[in-house]
């Protein structure tokens, strides 16, 4: 079988050179035997454009055939170039590439590729399926005679190689969580569990009533604006639970989103009174996408409008199957501020955590999640994360984002030093040289060098994919403009040589573009990285045509004088939201007319944007109808050489005023708007006509005569204050 394959292929090399040399014996033939012979054969020759080239010609003048067999040959080679350009396919090839892979990536039979190199000088060699073409050159012009346009890229062991090169990169720049632990290294842990609701269902009231504290009294509004972790130990129990309470706002959804992601078990504090409300189901859906455990709380039981079974029945239509339904979800019946049913509770939730046997491992290299990040005048940069594998000691190297921290030192909920933070426990870092974002994971690095070396690689990785979102706006933009070239080219070309299409203007056009309509620019700064989250959340459902809405600059932490030099030479109006502006701040703001607005409550701070929106609308033109006439007949009076069309009329509501404008209308169609010549009344000129009489309305210019039936409106025009059609979710 060997030696049968080894005959066939030497007997297709040399079937191959045989034909190979049959062609050049061809062309040897025919270039004496056109210069041989007269103009006649000569003329013949312009047929076969490959057997003739100007160098073939017996005479070292070019005569006037000579010159005229140059033009028709140059213009056929630009006849086929444009028709290998237009029509022609691209094809992808690469260096390297072997004659069956070639036959493959054309979808021809391999015998096509052969024939097309027959007519290709210097590919003797390439006789057989597997030989490989590294001449380009020779490439392009078989690709082209196979009827293609050949296309350069990477060969496909060139680019597994870069992504394997890619790969290993990321593993040595970068940092990544380790491999699962085996079972035997885990050990138990603290739940976490993170207490959701709709805004005032009483969430906070009943983390006070577990710790014994009044942080409802702490925030502003009585209502929750921040994610706070922290650790209970219960009374009734040997045991401790961290706790997250998130905002029930609408505009905390992020919040909520990142409470139920890091979570264990979730609380669902539903008030007796109102039943399942709009965060109410959001929360559910939080829960059920990460698929997290519920405990249903249903809070304000105490009160004389508790309306539970309903509240149970709410629960059901959005699939919370209760046990006394004959599902899984538990329920529990409790007062927050009156501290009833809290037992029970902490029995649920203590009984949920043993049944998922949550367990962790204490030892290597630490793993968390950023809960809420912000920066403390005091201590610096600092974020609250749950620690969810290893132990953080003081002096680890962290990486969160594009962030890195050399740990300076760790504090509990209530500002208490700690010497480490296990799995479960939250804990507040400070040490931070960037503030990261939350809901990133912090990765614990062996060096300083190492978590500097990831941070690099991240911002690289965040720069390329930014290059590429670029990249495929610019090719757009490209497209656009070339689509706008081809049809001006059209334009000229249907105008002929002759006639060009006069520019527009001699100056070059202006690049910048002023605005005229109404804009509000803004500078926003938060005291936590999550509030500061929501506020953007807000303002991103801002589509109004009304006014532009325009962020000059947001940030994290107190107003500097930088936040008021960057929002001078736009007018921006900075909104501070719990966070503090010094004196040397303020002072600098009232020299440049830069206003500052604070706020401890967000639903205030969005009714403030909406009232300044609003300030900056232009007053609206509206038209107010003052009285209606129905005509009665038509006719025409002559005053000079003017012949002057009046309209008999009687007034059926309000009053005509002469010095207003009017509209005639016949049917749907409006024949006339514009003032009156004259008003009569019993061939007196009056000023006004009242109810129920009958008058005579002279107009000019107008080219209609009336009819009985036409209906004459008086109007007037006023200006008033537009209202900004803004609202946002929630507010």
């Amino acid at each position: 079988m060997f030696i049968s394959r080894v005959a066939s292929r030497s007997r297709d090399a040399s079937i191959h050179r045989l034909l190979r040399r049959l062609v050049q014996t061809e062309h040897s033939l025919r270039e004496p035997w056109h210069c041989a012979f007269g103009c006649s054969q000569q003329f013949a020759a312009l047929e076969s454009s490959r057997c003739l080239s100007t160098s073939a010609w017996p005479h070292g003048k070019k005569t006037d055939f000579q010159a005229a067999y140059d033009r028709i040959q140059k213009k056929r080679d630009r006849q086929e170039k444009a028709k290998d350009k237009q029509g022609a396919k691209l094809l992808e090839v690469w260096q390297g590439i072997t004659v069956k892979e070639l036959a493959k990536v054309m979808n021809r039979p391999i015998d096509n590729v052969f024939e097309a190199m027959l007519y290709v000088e210097g590919t003797d060699d390439y006789d057989h399926p597997g030989a490989t073409i590294n001449n380009m050159r020779l490439l392009d012009a078989i690709v082209k005679k196979c009827g293609f346009r050949p296309d350069h890229i990477k060969s496909p062991q060139t680019k597994a190689s870069e992504v394997i090169h890619e790969l290993e990169e990321e593993r040595d720049l970068d940092v990544k969580p380790r491999p699962p632990p085996k079972p035997s290294e885990l050990v138990p842990r603290c739940p976490i569990v993170t207490v959701m609701g709709h805004v005032d269902h009483g969430k906070t009231t009943l983390l006070d009533a577990l710790r014994n504290t009044s942080v409802v009294e702490q925030e502003f509004g009585g209502i929750t604006q921040h994610i706070g972790a922290f650790s209970v130990k219960l009374s009734n129990s040997t045991q401790t639970v961290t706790f997250l309470d998130t905002p029930g706002h609408a505009a905390f959804s992020a919040m909520r989103s990142r409470g139920a992601h890091v979570t264990d078990i979730v609380v669902l504090v539903v008030a007796a009174e109102d039943g399942v409300m709009e965060q109410t189901k959001e929360s559910i859906r939080y829960a059920n996408e990460a698929k997290v455990p519920i405990i249903v709380a249903i809070n304000k039981c105490d009160k004389p409008e508790a309306n539970i079974p309903n509240t149970k029945k709410g629960l059901w239509t959005q699939g919370i199957a209760l046990e006394e339904f004959g599902g899984e979800v538990q329920s529990v019946c409790i007062s927050a501020l009156k501290k009833t049913g809290l037992d029970t509770l902490v029995e649920t939730i203590l009984t949920q955590a043993e049944l998922m046997q949550l367990k962790a491992d204490p030892k290597g290299l630490v793993e968390g999640v950023v809960v809420e990040a912000r920066t403390d005048p005091a201590r610096g940069r600092l974020c609250t994360a749950i620690i969810q594998r290893g132990t953080l000691r003081k002096g680890s190297f962290l990486v969160a984002g594009r962030a890195w921290a050399r740990v300076r030192g760790m504090f509990n909920e209530q500002g208490q030093v700690i010497d480490e933070a296990p799995p479960g426990v939250p804990a507040e870092i400070i040490g931070w040289r960037e503030l990261p974002s939350a809901g990133d994971l912090i990765l614990e690095c062996e060096t300083e060098t190492k978590a500097l070396q990831a941070v690099r690689y991240r911002e690289q990785q965040d720069m390329k994919k930014k290059m590429e979102i670029d990249e495929i706006a610019i090719q757009q933009k490209m497209e656009e403009h070339l689509k706008e070239y081809k049809q001006e080219l059209e334009k000229k070309r249907a105008l002929g040589l002759r006639r060009r299409i006069r520019k527009k203007g001699v100056l070059r056009p202006k690049e910048t573009i002023e605005r005229t309509d109404p804009e509000l620019a803004v500078v926003v700064k938060a005291d936590v990285d999550g509030s500061l989250e929501a506020i953007l959340d807000v303002l991103e459902t801002y589509h109004s045509p009304q006014c532009r809405l325009d962020i000059v600059h947001y940030g994290v932490g107190n107003i500097v004088e930088s936040d008021v030099n960057l929002a001078f030479p736009f007018g921006a109006v900075i909104y501070a939201f719990n966070v503090r502006c010094p004196e040397d701040v303020k002072k600098l703001a009232k020299e440049t007319k830069t206003e500052i607005k604070t706020f401890n409550i967000i639903y205030r701070l969005v009714e403030d944007l909406k009232v300044q929106l609003t300030e900056r609308l232009p007053l609206a033109e509206i038209e107010e109808i003052i009285g209606q006439a129905s005509v009665l007949q038509g006719f025409v009076v002559k005053e000079g050489k003017k012949n002057l069309p009046v309209a008999g009329c009687r007034c059926n509501k309000g009053t005509l005023d002469r010095k207003q404008l009017f509209r005639v209308i016949r049917g749907e169609e409006v024949l006339y708007e514009g003032p009156l010549t004259s008003m009569k009344h019993l061939k007196n000129e009056v000023n006004t006509i009242s109810k129920d009489q009958d008058c005579g309305l002279g107009f000019e210019g107008i080219g209609f005569e009336f009819q009985l039936g036409d209906t004459v409106l008086c109007y007037t025009k006023k200006k008033v204050k537009q209202k900004i059609d803004w609202n946002p979710p929630g507010f």
